[in-house]
């Protein structure tokens, strides 16, 4: 080997062992290369980071600017709805039956309280609480407190500006006449009418809500004066009904007492005027309760008070008249395997006759005239079988089945009043028919609606169903349902001063197909005045103790309720017709007349009766008594020969009774608050023309 490639060689190895023999700068090689590398990716993080947080400002001050300016401004601002109050229920002659009440609820904020003496002191002056009460409610330990119950606007007087003192307005719904005609009315539960005028009419009663804004602070605290109403609430329209106040009174009046003095579970009374189809009148009541609307959700098997549309059919299609005999094979008489039975024996008579006593067995043998489609036509064009469509929520029906689903029993059962179901608005409005010449009328509960303003919105008239038989046809049965009250089964309806028409009816309680032992449903309904009727009555009671046929129990309740409404002064009667229909004739010992053809009073209607009355006394008058049914005697507070009445002393008394008192002396009656009778105006022993007003002053006030 040469020299020159040996040395080359040497130096090579010296530089290998001279690299490898300094191992420090190596390593130091490598911290400075890996220093290097973690500070360009640090820069990278902190470009990036700057890049994010510059990314997000750019998104928040620009793409997002409003949306969180809006939330920051809610977060320092509150909004809320402002209630509007409801509308008002009123009677036909603008009395409320309903309306709303402005009342404040008060809270205390404790730890917001500058002084706390002077709290307690302003919630026990402002509020009436109790000194304890009063303390535990500013308590400190307490963040907020909520007083119990609701105050008057008053206190806002008293509390504004309190520090720490909050009051929120609340609506409630006030009902100035308690419990009358309360089903009918409703209620209103969370702000929703539930049931009644206040469902039915959910949408003009209701009103509509407003807002406010109100600014807080960083606690979220409201600060005071910072309340701004920004849109106004909107007050709910008014209702009118055609429902009398008066009426309305004398029916729950009458009704009660039935139940008391019969032990009956409950009742119906309906009161409608057979011409326009206003109800004047509507109570149900069941086991003292009067929130109920048995009257257009419960149907009932009516019995005889079916009777006459049996007849009128007949009489309308050419198949019978009321000359025609009938023969009642000595009132008992099998078809089709069920016997039908009169309670007493009567000779053959006429079909008239047969209605007047109410013969089972009469008026079976003459529907036997009819076709099944001809009957089931004439029950469902006076409107059974059919909702009326008065304007009250949970309206049902009744039962009456297509003569394709009729057994062989049916046609004589659905002719004196069974296997057909109705519903007292239903009867009600069906007599109405046969009061006001053959015409069905549609029920009218609501007269007119009046928006938030008092403007007319809406003005609901009289409205014909169809006519259902002709008007002569309609005026001979009204002849013979006078009689009925005259001399046959309904006596104890008769009024001396006016000749009333009408049918009584009792059958037996019906629960899911099986008949009850013991129960029967007692009814009455009668027209008056007979030859140019105004009103109409229907009566039903629910399983009456002791004497349960229609004309002891129910038919008193009418007459009742038509002397009720003829010392009314200010009632819907007509009083200009009223003494056209005026009785004059009189038997010289004072009695009644005797009832035309010498027919001898039927001692019970044909489903049974009780005791009949005997006749009433015709009070002697040159001229009809200003507001008193004249068979009425002479109250107390009058003076004979003096128009004038003193105003009796109330004090105390129930508010129906002492209304009712006022009532039978032709005043008009206006109440104040609710509660027992606290004072009278004007002032007891003064003296007042009769149909002057009388205002009763309750204990409490709303």
């Amino acid at each position: 080997m040469s020299p020159v490639r040996r040395a080359s060689g040497v130096s090579r190895r010296s530089r290998r062992r001279g690299r490898s023999a300094d191992p420090g700068r190596e390593a130091r090689q490598r911290r400075a290369r890996a220093l290097a590398w973690r500070r360009r990716t640090l820069l990278l993080l902190w470009f990036a980071a700057a890049g994010v947080v510059l990314g997000r400002a750019v998104q928040l001050q620009v793409f997002e600017a409003s949306e969180w300016r809006e939330a920051a401004l809610r977060q320092h601002r509150t909004s809320s709805e402002v209630p509007a109050p409801r509308g008002r229920i009123l009677d036909r002659d603008g009395v409320e039956l309903a309306l709303t009440r402005e009342r404040v609820r008060v809270s205390v904020a404790p730890r917001e309280l500058g002084d706390r003496d002077e709290a307690v002191r302003l919630l026990r002056d402002a509020l009436g609480l109790s000194p304890r009460e009063a303390l535990r409610l500013t308590d400190p330990g307490r963040r907020w407190s909520v007083v119990r119950g609701r105050y008057p606007p008053a206190v806002r007087q008293a509390l504004a500006g309190a520090r720490g003192v909050y009051l929120e307005p609340e609506f409630e719904r006030f009902y100035p006449r308690g419990d009358l005609a309360r089903g009918l009315l409703g209620a209103v539960l969370d702000g929703v009418g539930r049931g009644g005028i206040e469902q039915s009419y959910e949408d003009v009663l209701r009103g509509s809500p407003g807002r406010e804004v109100a600014g807080r602070d960083h606690a979220g605290r409201t600060i005071p004066g910072q309340v701004v109403r920004v849109e106004e609430p909107v007050q709910g329209g008014d209702v009118r009904l055609t429902l009398d106040l008066d009426m309305q009174e004398l029916a729950h009046q009458a009704l009660a007492d039935a139940l008391e003095q019969t032990g009956a579970l409950g009742g119906d009374l309906v009161v409608t005027d057979p011409h326009t189809g206003e109800v004047l009148a509507l109570v149900s009541m069941r086991d003292g309760d009067a929130g109920s609307l048995s009257a257009i959700n419960t149907p009932f098997e009516p019995g005889s008070t079916l009777k006459p549309f049996t007849v009128a059919g007949l009489l309308a299609r050419g198949l019978a008249e009321l000359e025609d005999s009938v023969a009642t094979a000595k009132g008992s008489w099998t078809v089709h395997g069920r016997t039908i039975s009169d309670v007493y024996t009567y000779p053959d008579m006429t079909l008239a006759e047969a209605l007047r006593v109410s013969s089972n067995v009469g008026i079976a043998r003459a529907a036997q005239a009819y076709s099944p489609g001809a009957q089931y036509e004439t029950l469902r064009d006076f409107g059974f079988g059919l909702p009326t469509g008065i304007e009250l929520p949970g309206e049902v029906a009744g039962t009456l089945r297509r003569p394709d689903r009729w057994s062989r029993q049916s046609p004589a059962s659905l002719a004196i009043g069974y296997e057909i179901a109705v519903t007292p608005v239903q009867m009600a409005l069906a007599y109405g028919a046969l009061a006001n010449g053959g015409v069905l009328m549609a029920p009218r509960l609501v007269a007119e609606i009046r928006g938030s303003e008092g403007r007319l919105a809406g003005r609901l008239g009289p409205r014909q169903v169809r006519r259902v038989i002709p008007a002569d046809v309609a005026g001979r049965l009204a002849g013979v349902l006078e009689a009925v009250v005259e001399d046959g089964t309904a006596t104890a309806a008769r009024l001396a001063t006016f000749r009333v028409a009408g049918k009584t009816g009792t059958s037996r309680v019906n629960v899911d197909g099986d008949y009850l032992d013991g129960r029967y449903y007692s009814s009455f309904v009668g027209f008056f005045p007979a030859d140019a009727p105004q009103m109409v009555v229907f009566v039903k009671l629910d399983s009456p103790r002791g004497v349960y046929y229609g004309g002891a129990t129910a038919a008193p309740v009418t007459r009742a309720m038509m002397e009720g409404a003829l010392a009314v002064r200010q009632s819907p009667l007509d009083r200009a017709a009223l003494l056209r229909s005026l009785r004059t004739v009189s038997s010289p010992e004072g009695t009644l007349a005797a009832a035309p053809s010498g027919r001898s009073p039927a001692p019970a209607d044909a489903t049974g009766s009780g005791a009949v009355p005997s006749p009433l006394r015709l009070a002697s008058f040159d001229r009809p008594p200003p507001g008193l049914a004249a068979d009425s005697a002479p109250p107390a507070d009058r003076v004979p020969g003096d128009d004038l009445v003193s105003v009796p002393d109330l004090a105390g008394l129930p508010s129906r009774t002492a209304a009712r008192r006022l009532h039978a002396l032709g005043f008009r009656v206006r109440w104040l608050g609710s509660g027992p009778v606290a004072a009278v105006s004007p002032a007891p022993g003064l003296r007042l023309e009769s149909g002057d007003t009388v205002t009763l002053h309750g204990v409490a006030f709303p």
